[in-house]
């Protein structure tokens, strides 16, 4: 888990009262969140729980049926697309590059989108954003198809990156990898957030995720939210948190971070 960092008293966004419905469906049922600036928040479920809809949300994609989005300091419907790309960085799920672009010119998207910054410059920053992400050079002139699925995610970071952000909001980012790539985008994660001082938000059932990047975790459980650190969590009487929590991926994943600790 990442060391703790100083906050400030007030958070970077904040819901309140956040109702959800699909048809008869109540998705969230009055969902309270604050995220701390400079923190790694996890939301984590079971499927149908509402993660990726309480992200669009976040994010100001799907306006809840009451409640509002506050970020930093403003509804986040007031705010313009050029002030919610400069806020805000998105890597969805499975990455969602386009394929007919090569890695650089979806990264160089966003600033075409929304900056007057010559040509030259924006394929300049593109080539420091692929570089952070840990991209080979060579990468930058590859089409989707041709990376794997690790380099996919890593191109789709390096697209949300690229307007320097204030918070990244990242939609199951180690999903359908392998341990040893999903654990090198863990890694990736925590540098970006330590380095660079970015906010993040993550939604994830990958419980090493969860145990070896966040500072604290969103649970979310029929239509309400907990959010604590996991070892608190871990203490839940709830029946979905304790299983989860305690289930063998977790009891795996803390047992690999106490070892990387040296707890015994």
């Amino acid at each position: 888990m990442s060391t703790a960092r100083p906050r400030r008293a007030e958070p970077i966004l904040s819901a309140h009262g956040i109702v959800n419905r699909f048809g008869k469906q109540r998705v969230h049922n009055g969902v309270d969140l604050d995220v701390h600036a400079g923190e790694v928040l996890g939301i984590a479920g079971g499927s149908g729980s509402g993660k990726s809809v309480l992200l669009k949300t976040l994010i100001g994609l799907h306006r809840p049926d009451s409640g509002k989005v506050i970020v930093e300091g403003k509804p986040i419907e007031a705010l313009d697309p050029q002030q919610k790309a400069a806020l805000i960085g998105v890597l969805f799920q499975q990455g969602a590059l386009f394929s007919s672009l090569s890695v650089a010119q979806n990264v160089i998207l966003p600033m075409r989108e929304y900056t007057d910054l010559p040509v030259s410059e924006q394929e300049r920053i593109a080539a420091v954003k692929i570089e952070l992400t840990g991209l080979p050079a060579d990468s930058a002139v590859k089409f989707p198809a041709q990376l794997s699925g690790g380099m996919v995610k890593r191109a789709a970071l390096a697209r949300a990156l690229a307007l320097d952000p204030r918070i990244l909001f990242l939609d199951e980012p180690t999903s359908d990898l392998d341990p040893l790539t999903a654990g090198g985008i863990d890694e990736l994660i925590a540098q970006l957030n330590q380095g660079l001082g970015i906010t993040v938000v993550i939604v994830t059932h990958d419980p090493t995720t969860l145990l070896t990047v966040c500072d604290r975790v969103a649970v979310l459980v029929d239509g309400k939210i907990t959010v604590d650190t996991v070892d608190k969590l871990a203490r839940s009487r709830d029946p979905w948190i304790h299983d989860f929590l305690h289930g063998p991926r977790a009891q795996g994943a803390m047992n690999a971070r106490r070892s990387s600790h040296g707890i015994r």
